[in-house]
């Protein structure tokens, strides 16, 4: 008798939800890692292919997208045994759109993924926040950032074109110089013809961008710009400030050109004045401010930027452009007609973007928004705040240049008024035992302050740190947690309250006088 043995099969059913079916989908699915970054010769893959892949393919669209129907071709390198891989694709025009890689094995498909070329992403000047606007500012915005989006990209052919032409595949930097390019008034007018100053501006006119402005920092007493060099002394991502107001630039640049031409007759200098003078026109906002960079960079740069003086010192030039003032009496009536519209339009949003407290008017912001006008933030450093520095020399130049007219008279006094109930005292300036600046409480002490920045609810000061971005009460607290290389407490406004007041009001009287001896 045969003997047979009983085998029992127990049959284990386990129910699993959609989602993990999906994740073990995933987890079970061959994967191909892709990484690209071009310069101006080539577009650089790289990656790591899933196991078993025998070859790998590409399609390449430089324009556009890739989509369906664009043969794949042959990828000129193979996966190594631990599936990295790297291979280069030269560009025709230093451009490209997308790329799709697919990994294979034996004309099977394992895996695919795609790449997008970077392009700039916006955080203010949106297409969803424009489109919102109503006609006509929507097709005016929008007509604005289309055209600084493509004023980048004759930047960019530009450049690559140069670049590609001597086989280098990146620009190389401008030499640098932090100091900034400052033409004083009490500059002598004779300066501007010696050779020195023809030297220095046959250098400026080197590095105008194409679109007319300028860069900052860079170093002209090293001679003209060099093909294959960019426009800017930025490391790292080299269009940073490719064109700005930010440090005095672009608009002392149009000042020292003006200064040549008017002591020399220099033709080049005129022209690269005038573009640059274009240049200011053209950057200036739909509503009559003025962005930190132009072509608009994204970020912070996107707002209307107070910081440093960057509008005050484009509304200067274009007064004195409208006034016909050294060094531009030499302009003609269209463009000082063009300088005063946008001198008027660029006031007109200051009067607007003024902040009001309890529906009283008080001072500015460092940056506002470029579409609603609302303060904002820019580095850590700087929230959004009332700006005590920025403020006070804004007012400065309203009470000293600014036409008399009610609507600036109407923003001066109130914001004197704010600035003289917000002054700081019972402290002292002094060396901790470090010896960092440190403000330390002394009931006995004569110095009065005011902060850099104040809370835009309560007008308290405040003062956030460059490292952890944390908003302190103390200037000495927020030391002992971030390094310190910004001034958080100034004295600019007790200028305007001890002095400028009266001058002010001086001139005032002084102008309703002449008004009625017409």
């Amino acid at each position: 008798m045969k003997s047979h043995s009983l085998v029992i099969h127990t049959l284990l059913l386990v129910t699993l939800s959609p989602g993990e079916l999906t994740s073990r989908s995933q987890e079970t699915a061959p994967v191909l890692k892709l990484e690209t970054a071009a310069d101006f010769l080539a577009l650089h893959v790289s990656g790591i292919a899933p196991p078993g892949t025998s070859e790998l393919e590409y399609r390449l669209a430089e324009t556009g997208a890739v989509g369906d129907t664009r043969a794949w071709t042959a990828a000129p390198a193979r996966a190594a045994d631990d599936g990295a891989f790297r291979f280069d694709l030269p560009l025709k025009s230093s451009r490209w759109s997308e790329i799709q890689v697919r990994a294979m094995k034996s004309g099977v498909q394992l895996a695919k993924k795609e790449a997008h070329s970077k392009r700039e992403v916006f955080a203010m000047l949106t297409p969803e926040r424009i489109a919102e606007l109503p006609e006509p500012a929507r097709a005016a915005w929008t007509a604005y950032m289309q055209r600084s989006i493509s004023r980048r990209d004759v930047e960019f052919d530009q450049l690559a074109a140069e670049c590609r032409s001597l086989g280098v595949a990146n620009a190389s930097t401008a030499p640098a110089n932090r100091a900034e390019l400052e033409n004083g008034s009490d500059t002598p007018s004779a300066w501007f013809a010696t050779p020195k100053a023809q030297q220095i501006a046959g250098a400026i006119i080197s590095y105008q961008t194409p679109t007319g402005g300028w860069s900052k920092a860079v170093d002209y007493s090293q001679g003209p710009r060099k093909p294959g060099t960019h426009w800017t002394a930025q490391t790292g991502e080299q269009w940073h400030y490719c064109g700005t107001f930010d440090n005095r630039t672009t608009t002392e640049q149009i000042k020292l050109l003006a200064g040549v031409f008017t002591a020399t007759r220099i033709e080049d200098a005129r022209l690269a004045m005038m573009r640059g003078i274009d240049y200011l026109l053209e950057a200036q906002f739909p509503n009559g401010g003025w962005p930190q960079n132009y072509p608009v960079e994204s970020g912070y740069h996107e707002a209307i930027t107070l910081n440093d003086n960057a509008m005050l010192h484009v509304l200067e030039v274009l007064l004195l452009i409208a006034e016909k003032q050294q060094p531009f009496a030499f302009v003609d009536d269209a463009l000082q007609q063009r300088a005063q519209a946008a001198f008027d339009k660029g006031v007109d949003c200051l009067i607007k973007a003024q902040v009001k407290l309890h529906g009283r008017p008080a001072v500015w912001c460092a940056q506002h928004d470029p579409l609603t006008l609302e303060p904002v933030a820019a580095r850590k450093k700087e929230p959004p705040s009332l700006s005590g520095a920025e403020s006070a020399e804004l007012l400065k130049f309203f009470m000293r240049k600014a036409p008399v007219r009610p609507s600036i008279t109407a923003i001066i006094e109130p914001a004197v008024e704010w600035f003289d109930e917000h002054r700081i005292t019972g402290l002292r300036k002094t060396k901790n035992d470090k010896r960092k600046t440190d403000y330390v409480a002394d009931p006995e002490s004569q110095e009065v302050y005011w902060a850099r920045f104040y809370d835009v609810a309560t007008a308290r000061p405040l003062f956030a740190g460059s490292q952890d971005g944390v908003i302190y009460t103390s200037f000495h607290e927020m030391t002992e947690h971030n390094r310190v290389g910004y001034d958080y407490y100034t004295t600019k406004p007790a200028e305007l309250i001890d002095k400028e007041l009266a001058r002010w009001k001086k001139r005032l009287a002084k102008t309703a006088s002449k008004a009625k001896s017409k």
